[in-house]
């Protein structure tokens, strides 16, 4: 049964990138083929999207648009940047090291499916850091005690181990949602548009040492390294990743090394003046003292050497008197794991403060919204939960999908509509630099 449900899975994953619409997976007079059954769509259909969040009835029937999965090519011959073929949008982006989508889905899905019952308990406890705040150190005292940056490590740890595997299903295997680089790109192409961006801010050229902090995968440490030529030097707080990351990049043929390590542990586990240039996505959402991380950055660079930073933020129209503000705030903390709430003005502050210059600070999004992307993975991650709750009701899987599936896809519209309110943005650029001796 596990062979059936597997190769069904894969089926669904490859079906919803294929540009068929949404509406297809939720039509109750449409029928799936499991195991010798025709199974009506409606039996897999599992509670009503509006539970959730405020979808329209419009959008919820609305286009899953995924580009095609990426493929690896570790073969001389191939060519290693691949222009789209949309006569409307022109760019080309560096595929040649991103994993094969459906082997990725594969392996994350089997790892889901061997959790234990500890492992996903302790993801769903995890949770908790999320309703505090790194300012307010009264409340994380009371809640986990005067040893409560070890607490929130531990859930930390508990939080990534599983999500990095949720995430794997669907197109945010590294983890982030992109800024909005072109509008008919796919969210992955949109990934690597922004990294290969990074690579052009900071000046990446061959045989630079780089610093990558909250490195996941290891995925956007690979592609920095196809892209530019350099060697990075990858940060993480979860082991499982960390693993993986070795693994991929061993794969790749990079020398590429890789460091398990909570941010904020300081001081960092490198000499001084180590690294030629630093970057990281959305990893600082989850750092409690941002001057003091930036302190310790600055001093592990060697002069002239530059930073990018892309990461979340509240943004100035946000008022947290505001009941409507705060309540969206709430739901949307724990979807994309923030536990400060940081600013660009605070970011702007501490790298200054640290002894950075900073050269660049924007939204890099098309428009200034990140919207479109949240959504198309919203969409997806929605259709794949239809399909788990029909298998766990069939008994297909076992019950703590539908337990992780839900968790993961709770109050996504929450997160679309607060970026189109522009109250906030994941995707919030600074470029800064260590002054030159």
């Amino acid at each position: 049964m596990m062979m059936y449900v597997t190769a069904y899975l894969i089926s669904v994953h490859v079906y919803v990138h294929m540009n068929v619409p949404t509406a297809c997976l939720a039509c109750p007079h449409s029928f799936f083929y499991l195991n010798g059954t025709y199974i009506p769509n409606s039996y897999l259909k599992g509670r009503n999207d509006s539970s959730d969040s405020s979808r329209s009835s419009q959008t919820s029937t609305e286009k899953v648009k995924l580009t095609s999965p990426l493929h690896t090519s570790s073969s001389k011959h191939s060519s290693k940047h691949h222009k789209n073929h949309d006569s409307h949008s022109h760019f080309s982006v560096d595929r040649s090291v991103s994993p094969k989508r459906w082997k990725t889905f594969l392996k994350a899905f089997k790892h889901i499916h061997n959790l234990t019952t500890k492992e996903v308990d302790d993801f769903m406890a995890s949770y908790e850091i999320y309703n505090l705040d790194w300012a307010n150190e009264e409340e994380m005292v009371k809640a986990f005690g005067p040893d409560y940056q070890q607490r929130v490590g531990d859930c930390l740890r508990a939080y990534y181990s599983v999500l990095n595997h949720l995430c794997s299903l669907g197109d945010v295997e590294k983890m982030y949602i992109p800024p909005l680089m072109d509008k008919k790109a796919s969210v992955l192409d949109n990934q690597l548009l922004y990294e290969e961006s990074i690579a052009k801010d900071i000046g990446l050229k061959p045989g630079m040492k780089v610093l990558d902090l909250g490195c996941g995968r290891g995925r956007v440490a690979a592609h920095m390294t196809s892209f530019s030529g350099v060697q990075v030097t990858g940060l993480n707080i979860d082991a499982n990743q960390i693993a993986q990351a070795k693994e991929w990049n061993e794969r790749c043929g990079f020398n590429n090394e890789f460091v398990v390590h909570d941010q904020n542990d300081l001081p960092l586990p490198f000499a001084d003046e180590s690294f030629d240039a630093f970057y990281e996505i959305q990893a600082l959402s989850l750092c409690k003292d941002p001057s003091a991380s930036f302190k310790e950055i600055y001093r592990v660079l060697k002069p002239g050497a530059k930073f990018s930073l892309l990461d979340w933020v509240s943004l100035p129209p946000y008022d947290p008197e505001n009941p409507e503000h705060a309540g969206l705030m709430r739901r949307v903390k724990p979807l994309i794991g923030a536990v400060g709430t940081p600013t660009p003005a605070g970011f702007e502050k501490a790298l200054m403060d640290a002894g950075f210059s900073v050269t660049k600070s924007d939204n890099p999004s098309i428009g200034g919204l990140q919207a479109p992307l949240i959504d198309k993975v919203d969409i997806y991650f929605r259709s794949v939960r239809r399909v788990i709750h029909g298998l766990v009701r069939l008994r297909a899987l076992p019950p703590h999908f539908k337990i992780l599936i839900d968790r993961l896809c709770l109050d996504g519209q929450a997160f679309v509509q607060m970026d189109n309110m522009r109250l906030i943005t994941t995707t919030y650029r600074i470029i800064a630099e260590k002054p030159s001796v």
